[in-house]
């Protein structure tokens, strides 16, 4: 690397920090005005309690989510600044072509991307199970924490021959009503268990059934058992009675995958919004070399009104770009469709428009 890379690559980082900490301040300032009467409600919620348990994981959180728009428009307000000091007409003097002006650049994205990875894989899922959890008792309502709680008619494959059905189950008190468990040989029933009441000892992992009763069936005849109670066991726990795609934030990569894995043995129908939240971890990062592609291709050329126009339309830019991204999460958390192909749906078409900005910027 030469001087003016260094120079370049320095003042790029620089940019980039300042934009992210001026972002960070204006996230929190808003939250708070939002969360101020949650707060006040609970007389034994401490500052330290607010600061160490959820805003610290807050900040994690959108330190990470706001790193592809605070390197945008880092670039963007850098490189116009290079612009408008003539800076740039003295580099493509010296006969340095635009590919090679992109060198410094590339570099500072890449170190953002590898940090952001870092982040999206192992740091903010941690985080975001401490964060979630001081919101679900402090911060949600009545209904959301009944969300939370309660499954309603769900069903299971265990293993390739057995399958259960419960109709509703409290996830806090670990019990639930009407259910029943099937195996079968083929598609032939081997024999049906069936309860008015399940209930899961987290201690020895082992489910209570109340007014049980149980049916196998034979070749020439069938026998029927019943009694009033049953401690048994099954390959889940309550916890895997839980499929709700917020979840998901808070699975670091390795368990989520092996989760998704899991769950696509048992039977479960729609994974989607697991592998939405599993692919977005790759593609937001990798999206930092699209956007510093066209932050630099925007801003390389001297234009008439400054910094304030280029910074204008890269804030369209990433509006665009934002929008793209929300409609291909919800699109890819559809039942049927291939979820990779929707995250990275916005990457390909502003990775086409990257392309032809740096063909542009070559001229």
């Amino acid at each position: 690397m030469k001087i003016i890379d260094w120079y370049i690559l320095k003042r790029f980082l620089v940019t980039f920090l300042f934009t992210l900490l001026i972002l960070i301040p204006i996230a929190i300032a808003i939250d708070i005005s939002e969360k101020i009467d949650n707060f006040l409600e609970h007389a034994d919620l401490s500052f330290y309690q607010i600061v160490d348990e959820y805003y610290k994981n807050f900040i994690i959180y959108y330190a990470n989510t706001f790193m592809p728009l605070a390197l945008f428009i880092a670039v963007i307000l850098f490189t116009s600044k290079l612009s408008n000091n003539t800076e740039i007409i003295a580099i493509t003097n010296a006969k340095v072509s635009f590919t090679r002006f992109l060198y410094p650049y590339f570099i500072g994205a890449t170190l953002i991307t590898i940090v952001s990875l870092v982040m999206n894989h192992f740091v903010v899922p941690s985080s975001s199970k401490e964060r979630k959890k001081f919101e679900r008792e402090y911060l949600n309502n009545a209904r959301q924490k009944n969300e939370l709680k309660r499954v309603s008619n769900f069903s299971l494959q265990l293993t390739d021959s057995t399958y259960i059905y419960i109709r509703s189950f409290n996830t806090e008190t670990k019990s639930g009503h009407d259910f029943s468990s099937e195996v079968y040989d083929g598609i032939k029933l081997k024999s049906k268990l069936v309860a008015s009441r399940i209930k899961y000892n987290d201690k020895d992992s082992i489910f209570t059934l109340t007014t049980w009763k149980m049916r196998k069936l034979f070749k020439n005849k069938d026998s029927i058992y019943s009694g009033t109670k049953l401690d048994t066991v099954f390959s889940f726990t309550s916890k895997d009675l839980i499929y709700k795609s917020a979840l998901s934030q808070e699975m670091p990569s390795g368990e989520l995958n092996n989760f998704i894995e899991i769950s696509k043995k048992r039977g479960v129908k729609n994974l989607n919004a697991y592998l939405v939240e599993f692919h977005k971890r790759t593609s937001l990062p990798i999206a930092s070399y699209i956007l510093t592609i066209i932050a630099v291709a925007l801003a390389f050329r001297k234009r008439r009104g400054g910094t304030g126009v280029n910074l204008a339309i890269g804030i369209g830019v990433m509006f665009i770009y934002v929008f793209l991204m929300k409609i291909s999460e919800v699109l890819g958390g559809v039942a049927g469709v291939n979820s990779l192909v929707y995250v990275w749906i916005p990457n390909l078409i502003f990775g086409g428009l990257a392309f032809y900005l740096y063909l542009n910027a070559r001229k």
